[in-house]
């Protein structure tokens, strides 16, 4: 384990966990990378001493936020919908830290900068999170939704901030019916990689699997608020998350030598996200992949290499896993290191026990994935399916300790027995827990100690 310390940034360690045995003829290597960071993020919500230059009067600001509030029709149905919404939205204005930079965005079938209205950013202090909490009242419910623009007008605005850490907050209540699919695609093409965001439905006329595309895209959360009263608890935890963040743009590097390659690479804890597609070039034979901008945290990956043919008693290194930080220049700073081994044995025992993690996450990712397949199978009618797939996700989720997705599910199924996985598809389920399941389904548990 290797780590680097610099001033302003988080300490960060890399630990790999894997079974290096392999059979005689073995080609396919797993381990977990568990990635920590300390000494950048928050204590309770509150920035540390050692990150408050931006605080001085006269600096510039250290990170720049967007909030994208939902303001169309449907927002007014009920009113107190949009009036949630609002006292959300002021709950994350005063989250915001002294110094930093902010906007609001009232977003329907148009984007329309509500503060501070200029095209540009205001820098928070007492004063302007007065002003943005008095624009607030302006607010109304009236149009449709088109989220593209929300994110390309959110996208301008954090490009005229000079800062490392760049953040979107989206609200939604429904569907994006006002722009085509291909033009929300677009605007996430645009904004992937120039800041994270992360996204919330309220209520139930939301398309999960859209909001949970914008999220992923755009390296975020994605929640379900079902209750619009909810809102500003929500809004303030994800703005101290925000403020919590010391380094942005931070890459996962893997190298193989000749010969081998990446099977796929997904980020396992604490939610299931596969970023093999998201690989670019990084010198021969080495691939970068995104994981965004980091505070006080820890996060798990899962990463599969396909190796040579070796004889019984050879050893190898399979990969060697870096996590770097780009510099002016187009230098990076390698922030910590780690190493994924092979070694062939012809010892049946050592070769076949696969390494708790390892095993674990197989199971998480394989749970997400049934509850999703589930469901779907469950909205097409073919119940013999959702009730073979949600059994397996009850079993799973029991079997590695998933307790909020075991209750979840027993929102949608009656559990006869989870250890074999028997279940009763429920014939009435709440749009709220139906769709709680489906955009949850991704959050996982860490390996039992």
């Amino acid at each position: 384990m290797a780590i680097f310390s610099k001033s302003n940034v988080p300490r960060f360690a890399v630990d790999v966990y894997q079974n290096e045995y392999l059979p005689e003829g073995g080609r396919e290597v797993n381990a977990i990378v568990t990635v920590t960071s300390t000494g950048g993020g928050t204590t309770n919500g509150l920035p540390p001493a050692t990150r408050s230059p931006s605080q001085i009067p006269g600096t510039a600001p250290d990170a720049a936020v967007v909030i994208m509030v939902d303001c169309s029709g449907s927002m007014d149905y009920p009113p107190a919908k949009m009036r949630n919404a609002r006292d959300a939205t002021a709950a994350a204005i005063d989250t915001i830290r002294d110094g930093v930079a902010f906007a609001v965005i009232a977003g329907t079938h148009l984007a329309r900068e509500v503060y501070p209205a200029g095209g540009g950013l205001a820098v928070a202090d007492s004063a302007t999170r007065h002003q943005a909490k008095q624009a607030l009242r302006k607010l109304s419910a009236d149009g449709g939704t088109a989220i593209g623009s929300w994110l390309k007008l959110a996208d301008q605005l954090l490009a005229t901030a000079d800062v490392a850490i760049r953040h979107g907050i989206l609200l939604t209540d429904g569907r994006n019916e006002h722009e085509t699919p291909e033009a929300l695609q677009a605007a996430l093409a645009a904004c992937a990689g120039s800041f994270t965001c992360d996204a919330r439905g309220v209520g139930t006329d939301w398309e999960v699997k859209e909001l949970t595309a914008i999220a992923s895209a755009l390296l975020g959360s994605v929640d379900i608020v079902a209750d619009p009263s909810g809102l500003a608890d929500d809004f303030r935890q994800m703005m101290e998350t925000a403020m919590g963040k010391g380094v942005a743009d931070v890459a996962l590097r893997l190298w193989t030598p000749q010969g081998s390659e990446i099977k796929f690479v997904k980020q396992v804890a604490p939610t299931v996200e596969d970023l093999t597609s998201r690989r670019t070039q990084a010198g021969p034979r080495a691939g970068d992949y995104p994981t965004g901008s980091w505070g006080d945290e820890s996060r798990d990956y899962h990463v599969c290499v396909q190796v040579p043919y070796a004889g019984v008693g050879q050893e190898m290194l399979a990969a060697r896993v870096s996590l770097v930080l780009p510099q002016p220049g187009g230098t990076t700073h390698v922030l910590s290191q780690g190493l994924v081994r092979a070694l062939w044995t012809d010892d049946m025992a050592a070769s076949t026990r696969m390494n708790p993690q390892v095993a674990h996450y197989t199971g998480q990712a394989e749970l997400a994935q049934v509850i999703q397949q589930g469901l779907e199978a469950r909205k097409q009618g073919d119940l013999d399916s959702a009730t073979a797939k949600l059994g397996r996700a009850v079993q799973l989720a029991s079997a590695s300790g998933n307790d909020d997705t075991a209750k979840l599910l027993a929102k949608v199924v009656d559990v006869v027995d989870a250890v074999t996985g028997t279940v009763r598809l429920k014939a009435r389920v709440a749009d709220a827990d139906e769709m709680t399941l489906e955009t949850r389904s991704t959050k996982t548990v860490r390996v039992k100690k």
